[in-house]
């Protein structure tokens, strides 16, 4: 059963929220965060670097100082301002309509070693060690996490509650069109019975944000061992998540580019492909795969329906069942020699949020000679994977709208 705690947030006043929030450091490189920061906006912070002219490196000291230094600078304006009290927080996003309800909390880091907090990536030691300096030097996680957990009716009943009797304390949409609402959970009462319904629930699920889940569950360890007088309750212990029930989540596709055909000609590796897959040629613009088991390809100006053959998976296992694993084993590795989805550049990734046209603009402009549109993982893929302590393969999830850093911080303080 997992353990969460409320927490007094550091967060903007109402009226600067929508120019202090931003996209979530990973979302944006640093030439598109530095045209996208305005002068309040928390890009400053998260990527730091782009205080420099020319950009600097983001792993450089001089960096971080600068984020730390931009931290200090917003509270001291008044952009930031902590709360007085320690609360639970509806964070509420809307997109094309659908409107998920999370609460944003601390959870302890514990339970991500003792694995109730559980993954489906791997990460990467260098991206878990550069957010392990930005938590550790700021005494505070600047951005949350985006966890999931199994829908539970009494947390619904409380969000409801308080939705429909109350105004949202922020209520702003995004430059990109999403819409963001926060809502402040201060009653000691409603408080208390959050914390004890999480204690009733198995596990929480990292939807996004694996590194840094691990990064700050590193620094709650490494504080831990150099405290003698550790009492597993310090501000330290806990970080920053927002938790959405798995019946509210929506994961859009990932898709795949590829440069070549491994030296085949288009007909040579068509036809090598039907030894996996039934295809058809379609005379649609855009091709949306219909199903689990169906792609589509776009090659040369056309576009086909590729549907596995029942030999190429394994639906009682949850890795065997996954589309990116049928395109792995039965394509790119197969058939376009590629074995590492991480370290070949041969291959690309184009998230589900800029549409199927991007797969048809990549290789009609002579970038890619092949696109495969996938159809989305579910949410029950994803807990699967994540209860059998299994690791999905790279770029298979794309959650969106994406949690708006700055909306609310959670502070060691």
């Amino acid at each position: 059963m997992v353990k969460v705690k409320p927490f007094a947030a550091i967060r903007p006043p109402r009226e600067l929220v929508s120019e202090v929030a931003s996209k979530p450091y990973d979302v944006l490189n640093s030439v598109e965060a530095q045209n996208e920061a305005s002068d309040k906006s928390l890009l400053h912070i998260i990527k730091p670097e782009i205080d420099f002219t020319p950009i600097a490196d983001e792993h450089s000291k001089e960096v971080y100082d600068k984020a730390v230094d931009n931290f200090k600078l917003w509270r001291s304006n008044g952009w930031l301002k902590q709360d007085e009290t320690e609360n639970y927080y509806i964070y509420a996003q809307t997109m094309d309509g659908r409107t998920q309800y999370g609460l944003a909390l601390c959870c302890h880091f514990q339970d991500y070693l003792d694995e109730k907090i559980k993954k489906h990536e791997l990460t990467r030691t260098e991206k878990e060690e550069d957010r392990m300096i930005h938590v550790d030097i700021q005494n505070a996680n600047v951005e949350p996490v985006f966890f999931s957990y199994h829908a539970n009716s009494e947390i619904d009943a409380i969000v409801a509650g308080i939705v429909e009797k109350s105004a949202p304390e922020y209520d702003f949409v995004a430059g990109d069109g999403f819409g963001h609402q926060l809502w402040v959970v201060n009653d000691a009462d409603t408080i208390a019975k959050i914390t004890s319904i999480f204690e009733t629930i198995p596990a929480l699920y990292v939807a996004d944000g694996h590194h840094r889940t691990a990064a700050a569950a590193r620094v709650g360890q490494d504080r831990m061992n150099s405290n003698p007088n550790h009492h597993h309750e310090e501000e330290y212990c806990y970080f920053l998540a927002v938790a959405f029930p798995d019946d509210q989540l929506h994961i859009i596709d990932y898709n795949r580019v590829v440069k070549d055909l491994n030296g085949m000609s288009e007909d040579a590796f068509i036809s090598a492909l039907a030894e996996s897959f039934e295809i058809a040629e379609v005379k649609e613009d855009i091709y949306k795969p219909t199903a689990l088991h169906n792609f589509g390809m776009y090659i040369n100006k056309k576009w086909y329906s590729l549907t596995a053959k029942a030999n190429t998976y394994d639906d009682s296992d949850p890795i065997g069942v996954l589309d990116v694993t049928i395109l792995s084993e039965c394509i790119l590795d197969k058939v376009l020699d590629i074995k590492d989805l991480r370290t070949d550049n041969r291959i690309d990734f184009v998230g589900g949020i800029r549409g199927l046209g991007e797969l048809k603009r990549r290789v009609d402009n002579g970038d890619m000679a092949v696109a495969f549109a996938l159809f989305p993982v579910s949410m029950k893929q994803l807990t699967d994977i994540a209860d059998t302590g299994n690791i999905m393969p790279p770029k298979t999830t794309w959650f969106e709208p994406k949690l708006r850093s700055g909306v609310v911080i959670h502070s060691f303080e």
